[in-house]
């Protein structure tokens, strides 16, 4: 005896999502994500973005400068003509080092250049979350907001307020 076929007991929404509607493209033939943020100088997190799939890095510095920071540091894959006229529109000092291949090296402060790993150990500290390292979060939309609250619980840690003290219970 056979069945007849089974209604389906939800219509169909829509077509399913891409992977560039998600953030996620191919590096070096695997799936990553790569997250942008912009920091203070205590390396607390100010403004996160996610780009769409595999796209560079520069041109995601000009959307991060919304607020008019002292001085922007980055690295020297930044340095670019776009890069450097956003930073002049925002009135703060270039701490990028020229490219090899520029014609006319630009000089830069080496010094304020080493605070450039705040930035990186902002990442580390986001990463002790497991979920936020290896992106268990489907959708870029949840994985953002999965940044966004570790940012602000990393905020509140290390608030100089507390002085480090954790949460203070």
């Amino acid at each position: 005896m056979t069945r007849p076929p089974s209604k389906r007991t939800r219509p169909l929404l829509g077509k399913k999502s891409t992977a560039a509607a998600e953030a996620i493209g191919r590096s070096r033939g695997c799936l990553t994500t790569k997250v942008h943020a912009l920091v203070d100088a205590l390396g607390n997190g100010l403004r996160l973005a996610l780009p769409l799939g595999q796209h560079a890095d520069s041109p995601q510095l000009p959307g991060l400068l919304a607020a008019a920071p002292g001085a922007v540091v980055a690295d020297s894959a930044d340095d670019t003509n776009a890069v450097l006229a956003a930073v002049a529109l925002t009135e703060a000092e270039p701490v990028i080092p020229p490219k090899v291949s520029r014609k006319q090296q630009r000089a830069y402060d080496a010094n304020r250049y080493a605070d450039r790993n705040k930035v990186e150990r902002f990442f580390g500290r986001l990463k002790e979350a497991r979920g936020f390292a290896t992106r268990y979060q489907k959708t870029a939309i949840s994985f953002l907001a999965v940044a966004h609250l570790l940012a602000a619980i990393d905020w509140m840690r290390y608030c100089p307020h507390t002085l480090g003290q954790g949460w203070g219970w």
